[in-house]
């Protein structure tokens, strides 16, 4: 509740009653001593950063921002483009078509010496290279004497090289040679130059056929060149075929007359070897020895089983008495005696039956019988004998027989040494005369196929002159350039857009700061001043103003602090005007509100109220006269102001002092809201001392004016001074030439007919007056 009206004003001026000081209310803390916090723009950037739909956005957003640039550097590409075609030399190009075989078809079996290639693409890229080396060209220009034609060689000349001949010397008569060799090895150069750089190998995919295509300002001299190069390459395969035959021919000759003198040296030490070892029939003598031998092994073998039988039977019948052996038995003599011995004993039984023994018929017969065993015996031993001798014979055929096979034993393994050194000079007899045959037959072969002209290069179709240029082509020439324009224009305005640290739209303001944004003043020119624009409802001006108060309202949790401050940070960024602004709109909805004027360097409140600026601020806070001398009244109901007054020499040191307290405190005892106008942050500390007096501070941010290093270091200013930002006001704001999608045709035109109720927001046309007293404790919040 306010106190009664006094008058009050500066002497002589204007002067009008204001609210009587009432006593002094508590005013609830409004800040953090530290300022505010972040604003949730970390993970706002990180989901631009991430959100691919949101960097499509932005990039379509820049393309319109910047399209007059891209456009025009698109139109000035197509523009140069069509000069170039306009001014460009037709070109012709002939195509030539050949084929091009892995193999050549073989008309002397053997006869290629030409490497072969294993795989078909190593083989047909390594062609397409030849096709493209600088010896082709060369070959190219030696068969058409291009280097010959001055047309074809000749060079225009230039600027620089026409400065250049100024500062040459002219050189003796004895250099007239070397100059004129030097004239045609450079004639030849640019021959080359030219074939090389004009001609293009093209392979058709998937066949092996490729086309050779030359481009020549001549339409004549397109196709000569082209049927020239396939005509060349086809020479330079069959060249390089005949080099390689050339070269085959000329080493194995040199390898058949070494080969020749290795095969007769190897036949001669054959040849002396079996002289020396006598071995003309070496493989019969060979064949006699190993048959004695194996001959001689059977006869022992044979002989070994006669001496083991002869000694089996000779030791049989020596250890054993008995005459029953088979040896005794099977011998006739032995069996009549023992028969006729047999008969004297049975008929000396049959005597003895009627003789006595001493019977001399019975003695006779005793005497035959002993006169038979006698003869047995002798027999018996004579046997023995045979067999011991036989046995002995025995052993003695198989001692002779084991020394023989000895014998034959040595000479085999003898003949067998002579004949492995004889077969290893054999061997390399045969291995020499078969090289050398090999070598021969090869030799033929290559001379035979050196004249054959065998190629796997064949010309498909020939080049045609050519009707029509192939270059310049305009539709294609214009459809590049036209891209590239884009592409660069889009470049180069991304470029622009990422350097440009200017803060320009609410979202640069956020993702500077990390403060909300309070309010979006668009630009405008005010033709008829502040004030008439603020007073038209329907101006986007005023609706963007309203919006920043209803902001206010609800930016702390007290509701709209009682005392602002409105700075920003650098001069001519709307900040008075935005002042002056919230100033009217809160004093036209009822609130007694009392401005001020703290910018004691560049004043501009009084100008633009309309009112003098002899008694301001400077006068009250060096306490030369009171607070009610300072306050000036306006053209607005419920608005007064309090100009800047004389400009000290020292105004951060009248700030500094205890009297701005105690002007924001009496001025809240007088008033419902207390709005101050501070200078820029700039590097003064003006603004951070009013920031740290006042309950809250507006900055104001001039679109496309403040950087946003500066606007960081400013609000990091205020907060070390313990002020507390509300937000960023965007003043200046040029939806048309931003990117973004803010604007103000829809938002501040809405409901605007042509009845009594088109004034948005609830508010009546302004009448410049606002009711002159209300009720206490009327609630004085604005309708949003």
């Amino acid at each position: 509740m306010r106190g009664d009206l006094v008058e009050a004003g500066p002497p002589g001026g204007n002067r009008r009653n204001v609210p009587a000081p009432v006593e002094p209310r508590t005013v609830p803390a409004l800040r953090d001593s530290y300022g505010v916090g972040t604003y949730g723009v970390a993970d706002l950037q990180q989901e631009e950063g991430t959100d691919l739909a949101g960097a499509i956005r932005r990039f379509i957003g820049i393309a319109l921002k910047w399209r007059k640039l891209i456009l025009a550097t698109a139109g000035a590409f197509c523009v140069l483009a069509a000069v170039y075609c306009f001014l460009a030399t037709p070109l012709y190009s002939a195509t030539v078509r050949i084929q091009i075989d892995r193999e050549a078809g073989k008309i002397v079996e053997g006869g290629v010496t030409s490497p072969t290639e294993i795989g078909g693409l190593e083989f047909q890229k390594t062609q397409h290279e030849l096709l493209r080396s600088r010896a082709m060209s060369e070959r190219v220009v030696a068969a058409m004497g291009l280097d010959q034609a001055p047309d074809f060689v000749s060079t225009k000349s230039s600027i620089i090289g026409a400065i250049l001949g100024l500062f040459s010397f002219g050189g003796s008569d004895t250099d007239g040679v070397d100059a004129q060799d030097a004239k045609e090895a450079a004639d030849l150069r640019r021959a080359v130059s030219r074939v090389r750089n004009n001609v293009t190998i093209k392979p058709l995919a998937g066949s092996r056929l490729v086309d050779i295509t030359y481009t020549d300002p001549s339409r004549s001299r397109a196709a000569a060149v082209a049927n020239a190069y396939a005509d060349a390459y086809v020479a330079s395969n069959l060249d390089r075929r005949f080099e390689a035959n050339s070269y085959a021919k000329v080493f194995l000759e040199d390898q058949l007359k070494q080969l020749k003198i290795r095969l007769e040296e190897s036949e001669k030490a054959m040849l002396a070897f079996a002289e020396q070892e006598n071995m003309v029939q070496t493989s019969d003598q060979q064949s006699i020895a190993e048959t004695n031998l194996a001959a001689a092994n059977a006869a022992l073998g044979v002989l070994i089983s006669g001496r083991i039988q002869a000694e089996q039977a000779w030791k049989q019948v020596e250890e054993t008495p008995s005459t029953s052996l088979p040896q005794l038995l099977n011998n006739k003599v032995i069996e009549g005696l023992r028969i006729q011995r047999n008969d004297l004993k049975r008929d000396y039984e049959e005597k003895l039956e009627t003789f006595k023994p001493s019977y001399p018929v019975m003695m006779e017969i005793s005497n035959k019988i002993a006169a038979v065993d006698k003869q047995i015996a002798a027999e018996i031993d004579t046997v023995k004998r045979s067999l011991q001798a036989s046995y002995d014979t025995s052993l003695r055929q198989e001692e002779q027989m084991q020394a023989r096979i000895g014998e034959l034993t040595a000479e085999v393994l003898e003949l067998q040494k002579k004949s492995i050194r004889y077969s290893i000079l054999k061997r390399e007899v045969e291995s020499n005369r078969s090289l050398y045959n090999n070598l021969l037959q090869r030799y033929k072969e290559v001379d035979v196929a050196g004249g054959v002209g065998t190629n796997n290069i064949f010309i498909v179709d020939r080049a045609a002159v050519p009707i029509s240029a192939s270059h310049p082509q305009f539709l294609k020439i214009i459809a590049i350039a036209l891209v590239a324009g884009l592409i660069i224009g889009f470049g180069a305005a991304y470029l622009i857009e990422m350097l440009d640290d200017r803060v320009r739209t609410p979202d640069d303001v956020e993702r500077s700061v990390g403060l909300p944004m309070l309010g979006l003043v668009p630009a405008s020119a005010f033709p008829e001043g502040l004030l008439s624009d603020l007073g038209n409802p329907r101006s986007p001006v005023a609706e963007a103003y309203r919006s920043l108060a209803t902001s206010l309202q609800f930016s702390t949790e007290h509701g709209l602090p009682r005392s602002i401050v409105v700075t920003s940070g650098g001069p001519a960024e709307g900040k008075s005007s935005t002042a002056i602004a919230l100033a009217r709109h809160f004093a036209v909805t009822g609130k007694t509100v009392l401005l001020v004027d703290a910018d004691m360097r560049r004043p501009s409140l009084h100008d633009k109220l309309g009112h003098a600026n002899a008694v301001g601020l400077s006068n009250y806070l060096t306490g030369m006269c009171p607070i009610q001398d300072v306050i000036q009244d306006t053209d607005v109901a419920n608005l007064w102001m309090i100009a800047s007054g004389p400009l000290p020499p020292n105004a951060a040191d009248i700030l500094g002092g205890t009297h701005i307290y105690s002007l924001i405190s009496v001025a809240l005892e007088m008033f419902d809201l207390v709005i101050i106008d501070s200078p820029p942050m700039l590097g003064l500390a003006d603004a951070q001392l009013l920031g740290a007096a006042a309950s809250a501070t507006i900055f104001v941010v001039g679109s496309g004016q403040a950087r946003r290093g500066l606007v960081r270091s400013a609000l990091a200013r205020l907060q070390m001074a313990r002020a507390t930002p509300l937000g960023i006001v965007l003043t200046k704001y040029d939806a048309r030439s931003s990117s973004y999608g803010y604007g103000y045709g829809y938002g501040h035109n809405y409901g605007y007919g042509h009845d009594a109720s088109h004034y948005s927001y609830g508010h009546a046309p302004d009448s410049g007056r606002a009711p002159a007293a209300k009720a206490p404790g009327t609630d004085t919040s604005v309708a949003a």
